[in-house]
């Protein structure tokens, strides 16, 4: 939101600082055949769950991030503790867990998997399939954000001509209004390229980058939790999912423990 609104005060700052003639920068017209058009060769390309679905994306990326670094730092220590009590109470104590991740699609299957006596390189493998799944399936409204974003330049293009042809057209008539017709068939082509490079194209990219994040993180799950399938001494887990971490948000065991308590809880 703030990149958003700085990009567009940078826009109107130019405007404002330039010139007293403000409305010149306003056409119906042509933020009708920007929109529309790029709306309308969308829809004949692509399904048109994916066009919405884009659209809603673009809302979704003036939320907050879910998936922080300290989030992967907590979820290496529940696997942690989720390690502890398959050692104190076996497999099936993680029943209890299981209802506590019912919101995770993910983590509920991996669980569901361990739960049902998945050896670790079954559960390893079906879950970084399910996560390259995931991601491939979740990218399809980035293709058509990009995608829109290639075309509403194109149609800014295509407006201004339009303006072009009928300026041209009434010439002989009025000469004067040339430049007045000149200004208005440009602001199609101002229209399509703010269109593209404040919106379409950041929104691809940073969606793009929530659901790589998305992924790194259910990677370094499917990892623990093959582990914890066979049974892994939860050192062993840390040392293991760390080494998908930066240095500085790693899960340390020993810096938990300082703090006193049992294990298990220390691990959360």
């Amino acid at each position: 939101m703030i990149g958003f609104l700085a990009g567009l005060g940078l826009f109107v700052g130019a405007i404002v600082t330039e010139t007293s003639n403000y409305m010149i920068f306003l056409s119906f017209s042509s933020a009708l055949m920007v929109v529309g058009g790029t709306l309308a060769a969308t829809l004949i390309a692509q399904e048109a769950r994916y066009v919405w679905l884009a659209i809603k994306g673009i809302a979704s990326t003036l939320a907050p991030q879910r998936v922080g670094r300290g989030v992967l730092n907590r979820e290496v220590g529940r696997v942690i503790r989720w390690g502890y009590l398959v050692q104190s109470k076996g497999i099936l104590a993680l029943e209890d867990e299981a209802k506590k991740v019912k919101g995770d699609e993910f983590l509920n299957f991996g669980v569901e998997l361990i739960l049902a006596g998945s050896e670790g390189n079954i559960v390893g493998e079906v879950l970084f399939n399910t996560a390259g799944t995931t991601f491939g399936r979740n990218m399809a409204p980035v293709f058509v954000l990009k995608k829109m974003g290639a075309t509403a330049p194109a149609f800014g293009m295509i407006g201004t001509l339009i303006g072009l042809i009928i300026m041209l057209d009434s010439m002989g008539s009025d000469p004067s209004a040339l430049g007045a017709g000149l200004a208005v068939a440009l602001c199609t082509t101002l229209y399509g390229v703010l269109l593209a490079q404040l919106v379409l194209m950041p929104a691809a990219a940073k969606l793009e980058q929530r659901l790589q994040i998305a992924r790194f993180r259910n990677e370094l799950m499917a990892e623990g939790l093959a582990l914890l399938a066979d049974r892994t001494s939860p050192r062993q887990i840390q040392d293991r999912m760390n080494s998908y971490l930066d240095p500085a948000i790693r899960f340390d065991i020993d810096q938990q423990l300082k703090g006193g308590g049992a294990q298990a809880e220390a691990a959360e």
